[in-house]
């Protein structure tokens, strides 16, 4: 039997601190939360915080800024907009990817975990590092390519600017994929739903003439069959995206283009 083990200093080995909910608090909402400092010599551990649900905004990037304002400056996570258009606040929620700043705190029940996405190296706290995640967006070459260059406008209809709805308005959260178990095993070759959610966008788009060049880059036991269509990706997605559905798409393409 194959034997697992978890890399050096990731394991959760201790408990945390607790901070008590102020005296005067109307409700109490409670949220464990990961801890992870790498300038330190020790394992991760989850710090539990007692915020009053009285003084406190809707969402759950609410509580964390309050969290980090009113009771532990040392809390670190990423966020921009707050309207859920940057990607940035993307984290694992009580079991969930997702965006915090989308996520109520009344739709959560009970204590409200929090860990960073799945399968990344961590920065610090909540903070994941997408390294690997933006490569992948980077191979897909997500631009426009024509050639010749057209010159003046590259025009289009409205009914082939239609078929990029549902495609173009990924925000690249990561969401998705590091909510994928393929990504999670073949993370450094297979580019993930989201990198090939952008691919299918280009790959749709009336304007663009090197789609042959595009399906020959993506030609490759990994970088696009070890989708095995499981779906978390379409669940996990805060923009109610479906790559699995762009992912098949693009694989339809390539029997296409061999009959």
């Amino acid at each position: 039997m194959v034997q697992l083990s978890l890399p050096r200093n990731s394991k959760i080995s201790k408990s945390g601190r607790v901070f008590a909910a102020p005296e005067d608090a109307d409700e109490i909402r409670r949220f464990k939360i990961y801890r992870y400092n790498p300038d330190l010599d020790e394992n991760p551990h989850m710090d539990v915080y007692h915020v009053d649900r009285a003084q406190c905004g809707p969402m759950v990037l609410d509580a964390l800024i309050k969290i980090k304002d009113e009771i532990d400056s040392t809390l670190t996570f990423r966020r921009s907009c707050r309207e859920g258009i940057c990607g940035s606040c993307a984290m694992n929620i009580n079991g969930v990817n997702g965006l915090a700043c989308l996520q109520p705190i009344d739709a959560q029940k009970g204590t409200i975990t929090i860990y960073p996405l799945p399968h990344c190296d961590v920065v610090k706290d909540l903070v994941p590092d997408l390294s690997q995640f933006y490569a992948h967006y980077q191979q897909i070459e997500p631009w426009l390519q024509t050639a010749p260059p057209a010159e003046g406008e590259h025009l289009q209809s409205i009914e082939d600017r239609a078929k990029l709805d549902g495609l173009y308005e990924c925000i690249l959260c990561a969401c998705c994929s590091t909510s994928c178990p393929s990504y999670w095993w073949n993370g450094a070759r297979y580019l993930g739903p989201a990198a090939l959610l952008q691919a299918h966008r280009w790959l749709m788009d009336s304007r663009e003439t090197d789609i042959g060049e595009r399906l020959d880059q993506l030609e490759d036991p990994f970088r696009l069959y070890r989708c095995h269509t499981i779906m978390n990706c379409a669940k996990s997605c805060p923009k109610r995206l479906n790559p699995a559905k762009a992912i098949a798409e693009i694989k339809q393409m390539m029997v296409a283009r061999r009959t």
